[in-house]
């Protein structure tokens, strides 16, 4: 009997020994895990000890996982401890939860025409794993609304409703050209406008005026544009239009001095010409183009200065090839200098002046129209009478500067024409400035009240 028992204890002794012996020291925190698709994989952690001593530094870890592919795999750990090499495995299952997203195009309440049939503005499904899953988006539709739905490979089930509501809540659209509008005294004021519905269609006979035009004195006058669609929806808009003396050349504030600078800018000159500007406490009026530096007519506008229209090409068979050529170059031209200023300019000066005759070569007729039509659109023009000479005449800053002061009258304001690109303009400005001052002028830039100094047309 105490032999048995003896060999008892020996049996369980040795088993408890094998078992203490090969028991695996290697433990994790947390067990399998499942990974998101698309997330990356943060170890949780381990330890690793036998018979009292930390081996959590020498244990060796070698993943197989692939992070943008879904699937199981593993994760080995493994120490080395007694001449035995144990290994302890972590399951990791790279899995897609995420449900995929429906946008709609258009809002998801959807006002529609009553009596009208809704047609699809579209939508696009899109899923973390799948990407594009558009052409497998099912839709079904009642009276009051749409359900969009899609699946993507993992059976996740993604859902976005359009609420279809029958009821005009749009307003009209008034086409008015809401610029200010200059007309000359006398002449005809011819309103153009119109307003379409989204549900009525054109509507421009509902449109209501209020307040009327009397081309037969100066003065400012504002008409109110107002209209209603069926459902009750409203529109209005306003427009100011001034009605001008017939604009000469011998008019505006007498004794003022307008410097005005047409074809830049130009490094080496125009900024010359702004330092002088600047050290003399005077402000002018530059007719851009196209060309030359953004730096500088962001300077010019910072400065105080009017940053005006003059063209953008100065090609007299592009600009004066029509009335939409025109329009065309001055749109970008102006694009330019709101691009850098944030201001829309309606000051312009026609490449030549209003009384060029090289345009009826290209467009008979041509001045005629476009000097009405651009007040009409808003825009002033601003010719000349006095020239610096500088676009031909003279090539020296003594001659420039001579026939502008021999040009100075105190009964009138004087419109001087130069080129800031024009290196005599440059080196005869400040002795101008000088004379102008000495004399008793005073300089003043082109503003939108600035009365338009003009030359006839010819053509």
């Amino acid at each position: 009997m105490k032999k048995k028992l003896f060999l008892l204890i020996v049996l369980i002794f040795c088993l408890f020994t094998i078992v203490f012996v090969f028991a695996n020291p290697i433990s994790l925190k947390k067990g399998n895990i499942d990974l998101d698709y698309g997330k990356k994989y943060k170890e949780p952690g381990y330890s690793a000890k036998k018979f009292g001593k930390d081996l959590t530094k020498k244990v060796k870890v070698k993943s197989y996982l692939k992070e943008d592919k879904l699937g199981v795999y593993k994760v080995v750990y493994s120490v080395e401890a007694m001449g035995i090499n144990y290994k302890r495995y972590r399951k990791v299952s790279v899995v897609d939860k995420e449900k995929p997203v429906i946008a709609l195009n258009g809002d998801k309440k959807t006002y529609i025409c009553p009596g009208a049939e809704y047609k699809e503005e579209g939508y696009k499904a899109t899923d973390n794993f799948d990407k594009d899953l558009t052409k497998k988006v099912k839709t079904k539709t009642s009276s009051s609304k749409i359900i969009y739905t899609v699946k993507d490979s993992s059976l996740n089930v993604g859902s976005v409703t359009r609420h279809l509501i029958y009821e005009d809540k749009i307003p009209p659209e008034l086409n008015v050209n809401t610029n200010d509008i200059n007309l000359i005294v006398g002449n005809n004021f011819n309103d153009e406008y119109g307003a379409v519905d989204n549900c009525d269609g054109d509507i421009t006979a509902s449109v209501v005026k209020e307040g009327n035009v009397d081309t037969s004195k100066v003065g400012s006058y504002t008409i109110k544009y107002v209209v209603k669609d069926k459902a009750g929806n409203e529109a209005s808009k306003e427009r100011k239009i001034n009605v001008i003396n017939k604009p000469s050349l011998n008019q505006g504030i007498p004794g003022t001095i307008y410097l005005t600078f047409d074809d830049g800018p130009k490094d080496g000159t125009t900024n010359v010409i702004l330092d002088i500007l600047k050290e003399e406490g005077v402000k002018a009026t530059f007719f851009v183009t196209n060309n030359g530096p953004d730096s500088l007519i962001k300077r010019e506008y910072d400065e105080g200065h009017t940053v005006a229209l003059h063209t953008a090409t100065h090609d007299y068979s592009i600009v004066y090839a029509s009335d939409e050529s025109y329009y065309q170059d001055l749109a970008n031209v102006q694009a330019r200098v709101k691009r850098i200023t944030g201001e829309t300019s309606m000051i312009i000066r026609f490449p030549g002046g209003s009384s060029n005759t090289v345009s009826r070569k290209y467009s008979p007729g041509i001045m005629s129209r476009l000097t009405q039509s651009t007040l009409a659109k808003g825009y002033k023009y601003y010719d000349w009478n006095i020239s610096s000479g500088d676009a031909g005449g003279t090539t020296e800053a003594s001659g420039v500067y001579n026939n502008v002061i021999g040009s100075l009258r105190k009964d009138r304001a004087n419109m001087i024409l130069m080129h800031d690109i024009k290196t005599y303009t440059r080196d005869a400005l400040r002795q101008i400035i000088t004379f102008g001052k000495q004399n008793g002028y005073n300089f003043e830039r082109i503003t939108m009240d600035t009365p338009m100094i003009t030359q006839g047309v010819n053509n």
